[in-house]
């Protein structure tokens, strides 16, 4: 009885929300901060640059009438620098630890750093000139921003180096570290179509099913589709497909974590036969399961499935396959 009743007053207690992920990006003027910040936007973050610290609270604060269930679940990314309007190290430290006190929030910061040799280069790769520096040399504004900012690397959560980083490498190194927690991966689709009427304009990867045997040829499986059990038993007699299906499988899952990697946000795999009804639904179909068993969400596509003239087509085009 007693395990009864402490299940109905859980069941009524509110779900616990998941706080608002924010985080502070900052750090040496020239070392990638706007790259770093781009590739979270990409990863679905909602980027913010240079947003004046003044007004954290406020930006941070829900609506009027708004409940900690209603806020928005998307992660939040502010850049801001020296340059930014009220910069202070330490305030925004003491505005930080406040902010981090608050149970709907998960703050952390970033801190980029770079050695001085290679700021100077890129300064004078750019032909920029550093906004402390006035006159002189970069070296002195670079020299001056970083005591300034030594409080604030010492302080900060994660502090990456992009000395010996290409563009591309801060952006590997920021997916690394936070596209585990990024409300969105990759995403999959998967169709099939007839090279009849041409190559999808936009996949990434086409594989050529036309290598298995055909079933329009068999009269009793010619109206059915690969998605009729009969037409997939047929396939599967076929010495080829077991073979060709574990290693198109096994390709698909050595490639698409290293696209998502990458930060590719779609990827488009297409399988094509003579017509698009048969072949390519039936190879379409079960490399869809193959890869939802392993933990992906792909979306299927059919294009000429429904198409009145594809058996016409196949009929018409598969005796020169």
């Amino acid at each position: 009885m007693s395990h009864v009743t402490d299940s109905a007053s859980s069941a009524a207690l509110p779900q616990r929300v998941p706080p608002q992920r924010v985080l502070l990006v900052t750090g040496l003027l020239g070392a990638g901060k706007t790259t770093a910040l781009r590739t979270l936007e990409d990863l679905g973050w909602e980027a913010i640059d240079n947003f004046p610290l003044r007004l954290l609270d406020r930006l941070l604060e829900p609506e009027p009438g708004q409940s900690e269930a209603d806020g928005d679940a998307t992660p939040l990314a502010i850049g801001f620098d020296t340059r930014t309007r009220g910069f202070d190290p330490q305030a925004v430290i003491a505005k930080v630890k406040a902010l981090a006190a608050r149970p709907d929030l998960s703050v952390t910061t970033l801190f980029l750093d770079c050695g001085g040799a290679e700021l100077e280069r890129r300064y004078n790769e750019t032909r920029r000139r550093h906004p402390m520096s006035e006159d002189k040399p970069a070296a002195g504004g670079i020299a001056a921003e970083r005591d300034l900012l030594a409080p604030l690397r010492r302080w900060a959560d994660v502090v990456i180096s992009t000395t010996d980083f290409t563009t591309n490498d801060l952006q590997q190194a920021i997916r690394q570290q936070f596209a585990s927690i990024s409300p969105s991966r990759t995403t999959l689709t998967i169709s099939s179509f007839g090279f009849a009427r041409g190559t999808p304009p936009l996949a990434d990867l086409v594989f050529d099913m036309r290598f298995l045997n055909n079933p329009h040829w068999d009269d009793a499986l010619r109206p059915m589709t690969g998605k009729d059990a009969p037409v997939g038993d047929y396939i599967r007699r076929d010495p080829a497909f077991a073979e060709a299906y574990e290693r198109i499988l096994g390709l698909l899952l050595l490639l698409l974590p290293r696209f998502e990697t990458q930060g590719k946000a779609y990827v488009n795999i297409a399988f094509g036969c003579t017509g698009g009804r048969h072949r390519s639904v039936f190879m379409a179909e079960q490399i869809g399961q193959g890869l939802r068993d392993a933990g992906f969400s792909p979306t299927l596509l059919h294009r000429n499935l429904s198409a009145r003239t594809a058996s016409l087509l196949e009929g018409a085009q598969a005796v020169q396959v």
